[in-house]
């Protein structure tokens, strides 16, 4: 066992960044300036125009389930001069904040720029603070638990709004996905599985388990210094070591506000003790806290197997969404065939739910056709074409091998509604964020990827930057590119293009008769393929008819 560990900790101090989160481009609060010590704090927010951190997401529009359940247990009804029983165990909160607040063990009492700087930002924008309240609502009562066991101070539920915005769905620019934000191999360490059907990081009661072993360990790691291990939570316990030894060296200070540390990092610490100064004394920043119950929002049940995740959500009544914002670990229309085999409901939803699921035989919780091989195709191809993998085709059918031969027939699971009706998969989250402009002034080109290209090379080519090209299509800058991946891209409407005296305006094209695509390109001195790029509707087409449209990007000054 101690040799397990040994190798463990040695695999885990190769982790530079292990949690590479505290700039989340799209929900976090807004990135603060780095000033000495003993300099005024300014605040000034970064990538102000792209940033999504103001803005009201998607999932801030799927309202909670109100439990019709009273979990809260009732004050005594006795007259207030009526002695009450001595033994009578004490009545636990209705407010979940005020049980928050009862657990801090940090030292909030501090006063520094850093720290004065971020209780600034947060406290002026209070609607921020209702947002990510509002998204914690479904998740708080569970971590709070799971902090209270495991002795670790209640301060860090917060950690999530540091990290994520408590959005279950948050993904950087780093690779680090979930509330809790692991990057891959931080959550493979912590047996966080990470899968075609399913991302354990975002899985609500695995990533708030791993992140609460993770701390535990960081603080035992760090002597019980709660701020080192913080530190180390965001950039890696080699990074906050090293940063110890050199002032050691030097003979300075050793505590968290006198290490050298990244940026990030120097603003991640301080960030949470802002957050829960605010929380602890709301009044004195004129600020009033959203109320959530101090009592379970979900319940957490066996499902023994697969199931469609439109379905669950028919039989609990239930929205689709409300499905995915509790379970946001798995990526597709069902849950992993692999497991967890576990949902979590509403509390005021499960009993419905487990009698329906009761009555329901596993073979039809999921759809399933059947699929003759035709000339042409292969297993990778009619797994692409009924939106599943290869290997759960082979299982399904019990192939041995990726070899099919014509005739042959093949049981396929497929999703029981629409596809687009699953809005919170990992497919339609895509879309949603490719098709969502970051400001009114671009237009969209897709982009396909060929062999050789980069990040770096298809921004290059569109005058933008890797970063940004990677936001806009909600990937990490380390994720694999694969030649056939489609891309989008916001071009400027004025982006200077072979000449300084070009100028872009988006026109909208009515195709006349005898027209092709080919001879719309020459008409208006554009490529082919980029009206294809431009237009991938019309495009797919095998030829185009007479009052189709396609927008164009036409340089209407340069010859």
């Amino acid at each position: 066992m101690t040799y397990k560990f040994f190798w463990i900790c040695l695999v885990s101090l190769f982790l530079s960044a292990c949690q590479t989160t505290s700039t989340i481009e799209n929900h976090n609060a807004a990135d603060l300036i780095e000033l000495p010590e003993d300099s005024e704090a300014v605040i000034l927010e970064t990538d102000s125009l792209e940033s999504d951190s103001e803005q009201i997401g998607f999932i801030d529009t799927v309202p909670t389930v109100q439990s019709n359940i009273n979990e809260t247990i009732e004050p005594s009804s006795n007259p207030v001069n009526e002695p009450i029983v001595a033994n009578m165990p004490p009545l636990p909160p209705e407010d979940l904040w005020v049980r928050i607040r009862a657990g801090y063990q940090l030292d909030l009492d501090i006063d520094r720029p850093r720290l004065s700087s971020q209780v600034r930002w947060f406290s002026t924008h209070p609607s921020y603070l209702d947002r990510v309240s509002k998204r914690g609502e479904r998740y708080l009562y569970y971590i709070v638990g799971e902090l209270e066991k495991a002795g670790i101070p209640t301060e860090i539920a917060l950690l999530p709004i540091v990290e994520s915005g408590f959005d279950p769905f948050g993904y950087s620019h780093g690779r680090a996905s979930g509330p809790w934000q692991f990057i891959p191999s931080t959550g493979q360490i912590y047996g966080l599985d990470q899968t075609w059907w399913y991302d354990g990081r975002r899985d609500i009661i695995g990533s708030t388990q791993a992140a609460v072993a993770y701390l535990t360990r960081l603080h035992k790691m760090f002597d019980g210094n709660w701020l080192h291990a913080l530190a180390s939570y965001n950039s890696g316990e080699g990074t906050v070591m090293r940063a110890i030894r050199k002032n050691k060296k030097a003979g300075l200070p050793t505590d968290f506000w006198s290490l050298d540390l990244p940026k990030e990092t120097r603003a991640y610490v301080p960030k949470l003790i802002a957050l829960a100064k605010i929380i602890k004394n709301p009044e004195q920043y004129n600020y009033t806290t959203h109320f959530i119950a101090n009592k379970p929002y979900f319940d957490v049940i066996n499902i023994g197997g697969q199931i469609d995740l439109a379905q669950a959500a028919d039989m609990a009544e239930v929205s689709i969404d409300e499905v995915y914002l509790l379970n946001p670990g798995f990526n597709q229309w069902a849950t992993s065939p692999d497991g967890p085999h576990r949902l979590l409901m509403p509390v005021s939803k499960a009993k419905q739910f487990r009698t329906k699921l009761a009555e329901i035989p596993a073979k039809e919780r999921v759809t399933w056709v059947r699929y003759t091989v035709k000339a042409g195709d292969n297993l990778l191809l009619v797994a692409k074409q009924h939106n599943t993998t290869v290997n759960v085709l082979q299982d399904v059918n019990k192939i041995s091998s990726t070899m099919i031969r014509v005739g042959q027939e093949l049981m396929i699971p497929v999703a029981g509604n629409k596809i687009e009706s699953y809005t919170l998969s990992s497919h339609q989250r895509l879309l949603a964020k490719q098709s969502r402009a970051p400001t009114s002034n671009r237009m969209k080109i897709n982009y396909t990827v060929s062999p050789g290209d980069s990040l770096w090379l298809i921004a290059n080519k569109y005058d933008t930057d890797s970063k940004t090209l990677a936001r806009w299509n909600n990937m990490g800058l380390g994720d694999p590119l694969i030649p056939g991946k489609k891309l989008v891209v916001w071009l400027q409407q004025k982006q200077a293009k072979n000449s300084t005296r070009s100028v872009m305006k988006k026109v909208v094209y009515t195709i006349r008769s005898g027209e092709s695509l080919a001879v719309v390109a020459n008409k208006f001195k554009v490529s082919l393929n980029d009206i294809k790029d431009w237009n991938p509707k019309v495009s797919s087409q095998k030829y185009v008819q007479p009052g189709d449209k396609v927008t164009l990007l036409v340089n209407v000054v340069g010859g």
